[in-house]
């Protein structure tokens, strides 16, 4: 996820980068304002609107993997992985994992069985575990999303209730991104992980938590009266510190592969894996709170 990334740190030759960072800026907010209303209207409508929401991010989230991967030098199998990745998602939904366990075996031993066929040998085990790490890294993951939408079902709750759960989960991870984007852009002197993302500090993602406790409070009053207050600070600083973990370890394969963003796809954020990056470590622990603590 790009927002919260790469803090800039003020140096005395700012000034000649400011044209290009309010360029970035406006770009961030034009992408947000026409992604967030139709997650929003999505999310609320649920079922196979969501599904296909989410079956996009994964599919666009895997392409996206497999040609850093490709840039590295490695040849993963794309459209095995990519089905693979969608057929966990269709696996979560349906809650029906015959066909999707029949369909994932069938595509793992393809795979291997590619990999014997494939003429230039070496490298094997390369080849098939960048796959493989793909679907679960972004598949799994990722799936994690339409788990939260459903998890009222599971519960006996109200359907709507999965709503809260979704918007809660991008609400704590934006809000922290953005806090610390621009806390790191202002305030930022002292590097967090440098040796991974020089860019980031630890005052921008001392601002991230606060805003993330802001979000939080927030959705409280609003989409999420089931929160005790204890349970609201928790989340909130719980989500900052996976949501910081899943953006450096994509900064982590970004640097391996000597690339600054997935792809494109999203002006002023990069690719969809940048903009989802945190949300593919927060989803799961939102998840499983919600699941075993709040709705135990």
């Amino acid at each position: 996820m790009t927002s919260g990334k790469e803090h800039p740190v003020i140096t005395r030759d700012a000034g000649a980068a400011a044209p290009r960072r309010n360029e970035g800026i406006v770009k961030r907010i034009i992408a947000s304002l026409i992604f967030v209303p139709c997650l929003i209207i999505i999310a609320r409508r649920g079922g196979y609107y969501y599904l296909a929401l989410i079956n996009i991010m994964i599919l666009i989230g895997l392409w996206e993997f497999y040609k850093m991967m490709e840039a590295k030098g490695l040849k993963p199998y794309k459209a095995m992985g990519i089905l693979s990745g969608l057929a966990l998602s269709w696996n979560v939904y349906f809650q029906q994992g015959i066909y999707a366990n029949l369909f994932l075996s069938v595509i793992f031993i393809g795979i291997m069985v590619l990999e014997l066929a494939r003429k230039e040998k070496g490298l094997a085990v390369y080849h098939i575990s960048v796959t493989v790490f793909g679907v679960f890294y972004i598949g799994w993951l990722g799936s994690h999303l339409i788990l939260l939408r459903e998890l009222p079902h599971l519960k006996g709750l109200d359907y709507s209730l999965g709503f809260s759960f979704v918007i809660v989960t991008f609400a704590l991870t934006w809000c922290y991104d953005t806090g610390a984007y621009f806390v790191g852009s202002w305030l930022g002197t002292h590097k967090l992980f440098p040796s991974i993302s020089p860019g980031k500090t630890l005052e921008g993602a001392i601002g991230g938590v606060l805003c993330s406790l802001i979000g939080i409070l927030v959705a409280r009053e609003t989409i999420a009266p089931y929160l005790t207050i204890v349970q609201a600070v928790g989340l909130a600083i719980g989500a900052s510190v996976v949501g910081q973990l899943g953006d450096l370890s994509e900064s982590m394969i970004k640097r391996d592969v000597k690339i600054k963003d997935s792809s494109r796809t999203i002006p002023g954020h990069g690719g969809v894996l940048d903009r989802f990056d945190s949300i593919l470590f927060t989803a799961p622990l939102i998840y499983y709170v919600l699941k075993y603590v709040i709705f135990q």
